[in-house]
């Protein structure tokens, strides 16, 4: 498989833009044809501010560059939208919806959301009843927000069972997918593999970073213990039109650029 070469690759890199350094943040998109998943508008601190949440918005709608490609990063804090709690399940629906209204003023193409279920909670009515609040809340969602796109990322799932149920159910909506946090998936107990090839017909978007297998610390790239052989493998069994967009989820703007490094000398897709 032939994969993209520089010029080609607009739409697959992504990194997080930090208003301390956004300069620092649009070269690097000018100069990769990144796009950016924005991280500011999951902070509860934030959402609830209305002011502040509009000054960030208009920094990031005044930039000279194009957000039709670029993503947003949902809520995830304490949300439950299959909670038989009716007034945990409200404030989670308001915050889903902040979320998406915000991604709407961006115009961006897409909103990633987390699985959020107790992942050790394995009695068959509790996982029943995730699967299946979870599909008729995003089809009702992706009905309600035409514009948006949808992704569903493992966050404490220890193996990829029920994300690929819902998956595999949702699989007749087109703005619908998973994606794929590779160092999530690295500190669970399934193998890094199987995660790959379970859920590979429905990853439309991964986040990499690093990690020792214990904790989530979004290290660049290449610096601590995920097998990026196996990452290689997995994006080379891919057809061309399946090709992911991937976001380098790290810490700070030096950590994208250390993680852009070793991708590039160990050519890692999609360098």
């Amino acid at each position: 498989m032939i994969l993209p070469e520089r010029g080609f690759y607009m739409n697959y890199i992504y990194c997080i833009p930090k208003l301390n350094r956004l300069d620092d943040y649009i070269s690097f998109s000018k100069n990769y044809d990144a796009c950016f998943e924005y991280n500011d508008f999951f902070i509860p601190s934030i959402l609830d501010d209305v002011k502040k949440t509009d000054e960030i918005i208009n920094i990031y709608t005044s930039l000279d560059r194009d957000r039709s490609n670029d993503t947003l990063h949902g809520v995830f804090l304490d949300i439950c939208i299959n909670s038989d709690d009716p007034m945990i399940y409200k404030v989670s629906d308001y915050r889903v919806h902040q979320s998406l209204d915000i991604a709407l003023r961006l115009g961006v193409r897409a909103v990633i959301f987390h699985t959020n279920h107790i992942s050790n909670f394995k009695l068959k009515s509790y996982q029943d009843n995730w699967l299946n609040r979870n599909e008729q809340y995003w089809r009702r969602i992706l009905k309600e927000y035409p514009a948006l796109d949808i992704y569903i990322e493992n966050m404490f799932d220890m193996d990829d069972y029920l994300l690929k149920k819902l998956a595999i159910k949702m699989d007749n909506e087109p703005r619908f997918g998973v994606c794929l946090d590779v160092a999530h998936a690295f500190i669970g107990t399934q193998p890094l593999n199987e995660w790959f090839y379970d859920l590979s017909p429905y990853i439309r978007h991964l986040h990499i970073n690093d990690n020792n297998g214990i904790e989530d610390s979004h290290n660049p790239v290449g610096s601590m213990d995920v097998p990026w052989n196996l990452y290689r493998d997995y994006i080379q069994s891919l057809p061309s039109e399946k090709l992911p967009s991937v976001l380098i989820e790290v810490n700070d703007y030096d950590d994208l650029v250390s993680s852009v490094e070793y991708m590039k000398d160990n050519k890692l897709y999609p360098f």
